[in-house]
């Protein structure tokens, strides 16, 4: 019997040629039969793919061939087989949408001018020595830290990460910008390019977690400063660090305690509707919600 995993994983690195690189990743995953998403741009490549473990060690193998590749720190986690529909590689101009393109500067040690990678344990020191004056800023969108985030932490009210650079160009953030900001989000790569773009807009003390949240869980679990679910998105939808996980969600429907989102069943409105068990079960209630036809 296979056994079956999912890898998450991204490297800033100039690619001069990301169609070629394509190409290549296109190839070496077909061949070796994994699913699931893979994005390049000038500025290196981000993916998440789902397959038997023998078959992701042989790729994880062969994309640290590529030098610029060498580095990437490959993270790991169970897998059902089901996880991915299909693979699907593409090339944009970001791999991380934040709809600024020409602002990100990357060289060969990753992208410049972000924020200052600390460790799990280095996170909680920091928050030991400097207390209450440490502000934890969610890198994600919004449902995300409905299920899952660090305690106290700020979580601005946005849809996409191309929200984040009106956010803050806003001012609504500025009192922070004299601050230790600790970013994160599920991997590290969306810090990556938030902690540029905060610095870039005079944030001062800017840091980030490196790996994100899945090495801070990894780490410490249930029982250091990170509460509640990790959202994924592929069809897992989530992840709990161990059995004792704090539920922070509430149902769309009925407010009981849950960390389990639903495809909504209004095809018009594609968008995710937190449910319990019991009300997950009830297909009328994956029908549209007022909060839903008020964002769109």
């Amino acid at each position: 019997m296979k056994l079956h995993k999912v890898i998450l994983y991204y490297g800033f690195t100039p690619l001069s040629d990301p169609e070629a690189i394509l190409l290549w990743q296109r190839t070496l995953s077909e061949q070796l039969n994994l699913k699931g998403r893979i994005l390049l741009s000038p500025h290196g490549i981000n993916g998440t793919l789902g397959g038997d473990m023998t078959s992701l060690k042989k790729y994880v193998r062969r994309t640290k061939e590529y030098p610029g590749f060498r580095n990437i720190d490959f993270k790991w986690s169970e897998g059902t087989g089901n996880d991915f529909p299909r693979l699907r590689i593409r090339v944009r101009d970001e791999i991380v949408s934040f709809g600024a393109p020409g602002e990100l500067k990357v060289d060969e040690h990753g992208v410049i001018g972000g924020g200052i990678h600390l460790k799990p344990q280095q996170v909680n020191e920091l928050v030991s020595s400097r207390g209450d004056e440490v502000v934890f800023f969610d890198a994600r969108n919004s449902f995300e830290a409905k299920i899952g985030k660090f305690r106290g932490a700020i979580v601005p009210d946005v849809q996409t990460t191309r929200d984040f650079v009106h956010e803050f160009e806003s001012g609504k953030y500025d009192h922070l910008k004299d601050r230790p900001i600790v970013t994160y989000c599920t991997g590290g790569i969306r810090c990556e390019v938030l902690s540029s773009v905060m610095r870039n807009r005079g944030f001062n003390e800017v840091y980030q977690i490196e790996g994100g949240i899945v090495r801070y869980g990894e780490r410490y679990g249930d029982q250091g400063l990170w509460e509640g679910s990790l959202y994924l998105f592929d069809a897992r939808m989530n992840h709990e660090f161990s059995a004792g996980a704090k539920v922070i969600g509430t149902c769309e429907r009925c407010d009981a305690p849950t960390s389990t989102y639903y495809n909504c069943a209004n095809l018009d409105c594609r968008r995710l509707i937190l449910l319990c068990a019991p009300c997950g079960q009830d297909n009328l209630s994956k029908n549209c919600s007022q909060a839903h036809a008020d964002v769109r």
